[in-house]
Formats: structure tokens, sequence, C-alpha cells
């Protein structure tokens, strides 16, 4: 793989013939719809976005999407997640994406959550606390009165693009990194490469997040995410790879197979196979 000699200024962009991995029912719009529907959220550490789906998985209006608000502790997440969901269709259950460990409902890590300004700033000691094990499903549902499951927003992801055969590899480039892998369709434990190292003493969320594309531009920034790929290659030796996320748009047309390009929306539509495959 070769790094492209581009600067940010001429950095090529996703054209509209440009062939992304994009889930069933990513864009379209429908009346009628086929219950039970799903109200699925996408918890991001610079937005909060939501649509419903029907049992097909097709959208039922179109995603909202409002800021994330720092400093925030899961009360007020919790606030914002319900008023974002006011102005969408009914729906008979929730799904939710969250960039952190998560079980049985309960927020384990909240990496960007537990900072004083966003992702990069001071970690607060008592937002650490008050995430750490926090009942996020429990909080949701007492406050929608629908059923909620709540799993990793890569996870998510993963479900709504892969194939089901052999071993694949999810990676979101947004805000941070996150990752999921899955064996023949099935979810493996979560691992949160994330935060490991992995150049010059910092972790991929370090090296390849938005603060530092927007601090060393798209040309260094591909160049640290081959680097990056060629180390989960080695470690998982992946059948297939999907880059998703938000900035995985500045990979159209630098990748090839074994490796896509998945459509933002996938986010979204994961919240259907949360339900299918039994999530929590």
């Amino acid at each position: 793989m070769s790094e492209s000699s581009a600067t940010d200024p001429g950095a090529p962009q996703p054209q509209t013939d440009e062939v992304l991995v994009t889930p069933a029912g990513a864009g379209e719009l429908r009346t009628g719809p086929e219950h039970p529907a799903t109200l699925a959220i996408d918890v991001g550490g610079t937005g909060l976005k939501a649509s419903v789906l029907d049992a097909n998985g097709l959208l039922l209006a179109d995603r909202v999407r409002v800021p994330t608000t720092y400093p925030c502790p899961p009360e007020l997440l919790v606030e914002q997640l319900a008023s974002l969901a006011m102005p969408l269709p009914a729906a008979d259950r929730i799904s939710v994406g969250f960039p952190g460990v998560v079980r049985a409902g309960r927020v384990l890590t909240a990496p960007h959550f537990v900072t004083a300004h966003g992702p990069g700033s001071q970690i607060v000691d008592e937002l650490v606390s008050k995430w750490k094990g926090f009942d996020l499903a429990g909080a949701l549902e007492a406050l929608l009165e629908h059923p909620v499951r709540v799993a990793n927003d890569a996870d998510l992801q993963g479900w709504a693009v892969v194939s089901g055969k052999g071993l694949e590899m999810v990676v979101t480039l947004g805000t941070g990194v996150g990752s999921a892998l899955f064996t023949e369709g099935l979810l493996a434990p979560h691992l949160e490469l994330a935060h490991h190292p992995f150049r010059k003493g910092q972790t991929y969320n370090e090296q390849l997040g938005e603060a530092a594309l927007q601090r060393i531009g798209l040309k260094k920034w591909r160049r640290r995410l081959f680097e990056a790929i060629a180390n989960f290659e080695s470690l998982v030796n992946y059948d297939k790879l999907y880059l998703g996320g938000g900035n995985a748009r500045h990979m159209v047309g630098h990748v090839e197979e074994p490796i896509s390009i998945v459509d933002n929306l996938a986010g979204i539509l994961g919240g259907i196979k949360l339900w299918e495959l039994g999530g929590h």
C-alpha cells in the first residue's frame, strides 16, 4: 500500500461513483413500517445521531444529529438522547452504540465522556467515577419506557456490514479509533485496541483520532493509518477489513481488497442486529 502525495488542501474527497460497503436499507425511507421498529442511536465523541428503522432495517425518518456537549456526565447524556429521540417516529425498542466497553447494558469505560472538554482534554476523576458501571440501558429504559440494548459502537457498525465469512475486522475512524472482530459472523470478545501503544509512546487513539488528523494533516495521517493497518493484519490475520466512522471517507480511493470503506450510516443500521443477534 502506498501513500498519496496529495497535501491537505488538495486531498481527494469521496466521489459519487466510488463504491462503498453500504448496509442494506441505507438511505431508504419508507412508510407503512414493519414492526418491531427500532430507535437506533449512535453515540459519538463529537455528535449524537439517531433514526428509527423498521424490521427490515429501512429508515422511517431522516437521521437526526446534535453535537456532543462537554463535560458530559451520564445523566446529561441520557437527557440529551431522550431529547434527540423526541421528533422521531414511535419505536418499539431501542439500540445504542456507545464508544467504550459495555457489558450487560452497563458502561465499563467511557474515554470520551470522562474529560472536561472532550477527547484530549483533562480527565475528571468525578466523571470517571460516575461513568464506571453506569447502567445506561436501565436509565434509558426508565426515561423512554421501551426496552434498551447497548453495545460498543464499532460492534454495531460491524453487525451492519460483515458477510459472515472468515475472520472480519472493523476499525472505526472518528473522534477516536474503535475496533471489532467477527468470526464467521459471530462477534468476538471486545478488545480496546485503540488504547494500546502504537508509536512514539502514544496509543492508536492519540495517533489516529480526529485531533491528530487536524494537527498533522491528511497525508501524514494516512501514512500512520497504513502502519496501523499493517499492525492489525499481523495481529489478527483478518480475511476482510472494514474501515468505518466519519474519517474513513479520507481513505476512499486509497485502499483495495481485502479492505473496504463502510458507509457511515452503518452505526445506525447495526441497531437491528443488536436485537436479532442477542446483544445486551
